[in-house]
């Protein structure tokens, strides 16, 4: 039984906070990205880089979550993909739906408490990469250490560095490369291209591959581990363009780890709140992705995990509430026109009925991030028939539900115990005989935020806190300590579509559909496919990587990778290296990959895009240069005697800004400052 990393947590970070590491300051923690002005830390014990390495395992943490009460950082990832998009309609229409016009380096980055998260992304990656650096700058001064142990070290460092850069090359582009920490002030950071931070990040992972003991030698869960290296390191070779060294560590990482996709009904069973309202019939799917599971050694697909499960390391991961329907909204009427027919019930409510306990079930949502009609509906449509067996999309067994399983639970409507309804079956008429609702009129006035499916195996979590208490009905997910909110960082199903990738670069689309098949035969989908094309892979990450993946990080990936091997997309379209991501405007021809899918399966840039929500409008639009996301100007602006070279298509874009194009120079710059 392998111990939860917890416990490094717990001794880690009391240590930090206790002093014992030389030098050790709130001030290191509170650092500003990209000025890095502070002295180092300095860690001269094996217990000081413990916690600095617990650190950086709990930043992989912060980096996805960060504990606000509304929102989960890494949906900003969905906001501007095929798969997920804005939904919180009374925000003022503010800057999470028109990109094109509001996304600046110098306003809409932050966005509140309820709004995206780039800016933070920028702040937590440097963080991230701050962390790691501390270790790697000190980690030969640690007397002691052998040197299995020392390489060890450096290996999980060069793992979190190599994963921060990983998504903000992904994300913002050409960046600064910043490799350790300086004792003296540096203000001229130049930025480095993409292409030359990844050839670093390759040389990086390939010796954490080597010297990172496999999980099968480790005593805790929850800590960076050979197989995690390697599955990063995938994803760097395919980036880089090296398919088929990407091929065969995929294959090693399936084939000789004690890793396998689980296909049975294994660990923990936890029912989807109450079972009298919404049962689930035990299924593999459902059990895979209980939070529990995660960390459970019989769970041969976890590569590595996120903890989120004790007490004092627990942030507050509210996944429910950001991204299931608003149900309960006064915007939904019943047939017979009664707003708010459903309601948030506590069981010691005078009220409540345990066959309609729908908040237990599928939570008090908000609606701050929905699905696309492209997860919700397309991708599980082939040849005109939709897949219900698919157990991703499973109704019967109680994995996905529809807004119609909802059935109203405000005893004053007199559609009580009744299914929710879009449109009126029928004219529908009070006592005296007037017409309230007319056959075929809308029922629900704001489908954007309270009207569509979701994947409940992959969003719910069973709310401790709340549970727990009879008065509750705010039923949110990870909402407080007490709850267990394990993540997986890494599995095994996306290893297997990474290798799929690598087949279709190098040709092989029969191969690369066996892969896919193999992810889709695990979840009991109706269709095996005998080839595929580069839309297929991508379909088949959103149907099994919902909320696991970075979406438009890998987005831009894919991208890059179509223009490097020149392989087509399913449309038949190639892309040229020199401008995938140097591409300007908003009609629907053109763009990289990233662009032509978002525009052709989500609403932006599409007349239908456009709305009008009370006194609200909301225009979903995307320009093709936000395919990477604008380097924040404070960032330009703290850096004042070198230039940061700003992102193609942003105000102060210029080409001619110097950068580096080979990252040994830019370690080596490092060293100069001004």
């Amino acid at each position: 039984m392998k111990t939860n990393i917890n416990k490094i947590f717990r001794s880690g970070l009391l240590l930090a906070l206790a002093g014992t590491m030389t030098g050790c300051s709130s001030e290191f923690l509170e650092q500003d990205p990209l000025s890095f002005y502070e002295p180092a830390t300095t860690y001269t014990t094996e217990s000081g880089l413990q916690a600095a390495l617990a650190q950086c395992d709990k930043q992989l943490k912060t980096y996805r979550i960060d504990g606000n009460w509304n929102n989960v950082g890494i949906s900003t990832n969905y906001l501007m993909s095929d798969v997920g998009m804005y939904a919180k309609t009374d925000m003022g229409g503010g800057f999470q739906d028109n990109f094109d016009a509001k996304l600046t380096p110098t306003s809409g980055m932050a966005g509140g408490g309820d709004g995206n998260y780039m800016q933070r992304f920028w702040d937590q990656g440097y963080q991230m990469v701050k962390y790691a650096n501390s270790i790697l700058s000190y980690v030969d001064q640690v007397k002691g250490l052998s040197e299995e142990t020392r390489d060890a070290y450096k290996g999980r460092a060069y793992f979190h560095r190599a994963y921060a850069y990983y998504n903000l090359c992904l994300q913002f582009g050409d960046i600064p490369l910043v490799t350790k920490l300086l004792t003296v002030p540096k203000r001229n950071y130049s930025s480095t291209s993409k292409d030359a931070i990844f050839s670093m990040l390759v040389h990086d992972l390939e010796f954490a591959v080597a010297h990172v003991p496999a999980q099968s030698k480790m005593q805790y869960v929850g800590q960076v581990n050979q197989e995690a290296c390697e599955h990063l390191l995938i994803k760097c070779y395919l980036a880089i363009g090296d398919y088929k060294k990407a091929e065969d560590m995929a294959t090693d990482l399936i084939s000789n780890h004690g890793l396998k996709l689980m296909t049975d009904p294994f660990g923990t069973w936890q029912p989807s709140g109450n079972e009298k309202t919404w049962k689930v019939t035990r299924n593999v799917v459902w059990d895979l992705h209980r939070t529990p599971n995660i960390a459970n050694p019989v769970n041969k697909e976890t590569i590595m995990m996120i903890v989120n499960s004790n007490d004092q390391d627990f942030a507050t991961y509210n996944v429910m509430r950001a991204c299931f329907p608003h149900w309960s909204n006064s915007v939904i009427r019943d047939p017979h026109g009664m707003a708010t027919p459903g309601n948030n019930i506590a069981r010691n409510n005078g009220s409540y009925n345990d066959t309609l306990d729908w908040v237990r079930v599928a939570g008090r949502g908000i609606a701050l991030n929905r699905t696309s009609y492209f997860y919700n509906k397309t991708i599980w449509n082939y040849d005109g028939e939709t897949d219900w067996q698919d157990l991703r999309h499973n109704r019967e067994v109680g994995n996905w539900m529809e807004m119609e399983d909802f059935k109203y639970n405000n005893p004053k409507s007199t559609c009580y115990g009744q299914n929710y309804q879009l449109y009126a079956a029928q004219d529908y008429t009070d006592a005296n005989g007037k017409v309230l609702v007319h056959k075929g009129d809308i029922l629900c006035s704001d489908t954007i935020r309270s009207w569509y499916p979701t994947p409940l195996y992959q969003l719910y979590i069973l709310d401790q806190p709340n549970e727990d208490n009879l008065g509750a009905n705010q039923f949110q997910g990870a909402s407080g300590k007490g709850a267990n909110g394990d993540m997986y960082l890494f599995r095994l199903a996306e290893t297997y579509l990474l290798r799929a990738e690598a087949k279709f670069y190098q040709g092989n689309a029969a191969g690369a559909a066996e892969d896919v098949n193999a992810v889709r035969r695990r979840a009991n989908a109706k269709k095996m496919f005998t080839t595929v094309t580069i839309g297929d892979i991508m379909a088949e990450r959103a149907r099994e990587l919902y909320l696991e993946e970075f979406r438009q990080a890998e987005m831009a990936r894919v991208s890059w990778c179509l223009a490097r091997s020149g392989k087509t997309d399913e449309w038949g379209n190639h892309y040229d290296l020199n401008t995938w991501d140097k591409q300007e405007g908003t009609d629907l021809q053109g763009g990289s990959y990233w662009y032509r899918r978002c525009v052709t399966y989500n609403v932006f840039n599409h007349p239908y895009g456009k709305g009008q929500q009370g006194n609200q409008t909301f225009e979903y639009k995307i320009n093709k240069h936000n395919l990477f996301w604008p380097i924040p100007n404070s960032a330009i602006t703290a850096n004042n005697r070198g230039q940061l070279r700003q992102n193609f298509g942003y105000d102060g874009y210029d080409a001619s800004i110097a950068m580096w194009d080979n990252w040994q120079d830019a370690v080596a710059d490092e060293d100069v400052t001004q």
